[in-house]
């Protein structure tokens, strides 16, 4: 199997490249359109084909490189049937199957950060969004967030997986790569509580400011923006 893990530094995104290694198919993960060249390059380099991209949900601090890539690759757009954007090929729900080749992809609905948040595992590890972060979870005060569909979300289902099963969120802001279920379970300062309203009364009192991009990934995600119109709107 072959496995990349990219990082944007502007919004603290984790991107991932999979692929069996045998026929060359890849997927990719919650892409940054900024970053669609790196990727491009990459595949190129590794002798790799594109053939489906993920998004885990809409972004509200980037702006996704779906649709970009796909322009240019002709790759297959998958993101969770909840999902308001315009240009998804095919809407995946719980657990249905992602497959390249000889390697799968079973998808979990994970909501709580937002209405469309889903989570990805297979076999040795679980590829989380922005619902399960390192020593963290998701925020729940926007896009139909709920902390209640959250705490559900991580300990009915993500918590449920083997404890050995490492952790690969869409972000992290302290230099850590991944985790492990065991180690969430352990550590995570918000995984402490007794009870889903302890929980929720945490998540309802972080008092964030809202994402810098929101108000410009938000549309153009849904949309499914390209680099060029991208460019044009930030101008």
């Amino acid at each position: 199997m072959i496995f990349e893990q990219l990082f944007d530094d502007k919004s603290s995104t984790y991107t991932y490249i999979i692929a069996s290694g045998q026929g060359r198919e890849a997927l990719i993960i919650d892409p940054v359109i900024e970053n669609t060249k790196i990727y491009l390059n990459l595949l190129k380099e590794l002798k790799l084909k594109l053939v489906k991209v993920v998004d885990t949900h809409i972004h509200a601090d980037h702006i996704s490189g779906l649709n970009e890539l796909s322009k240019n690759t002709n790759c297959i757009k998958i993101m969770g049937e909840q999902s308001e954007s315009e240009v998804i090929d095919i809407k995946v729900k719980e657990n249905d199957k992602i497959n390249i080749e000889n390697i799968e992809l079973t998808v979990i609905y994970t909501p709580g950060h937002t209405s469309c948040s889903y989570s990805f595992f297979s076999k040795d590890r679980v590829f989380t969004g922005d619902t399960l972060l390192i020593n963290g979870t998701g925020r729940t005060d926007f896009q139909n967030g709920d902390a209640g569909m959250q705490y559900d979300s991580i300990f009915n289902k993500l918590l449920k997986l083997p404890t050995n099963t490492f952790v690969y969120p869409a972000h992290d802001y302290n230099g850590k790569k991944f985790s492990t279920i065991e180690n969430e379970k352990k550590n995570n300062p918000r995984l402490q509580v007794k009870s889903e309203s302890e929980y929720i009364e945490i998540m309802n009192n972080l008092k964030l400011s809202n994402p810098k991009m929101m108000d410009v990934a938000v549309p153009a995600n849904k949309k499914g923006l390209t680099l060029k119109e991208v460019s044009k709107l930030i101008k």
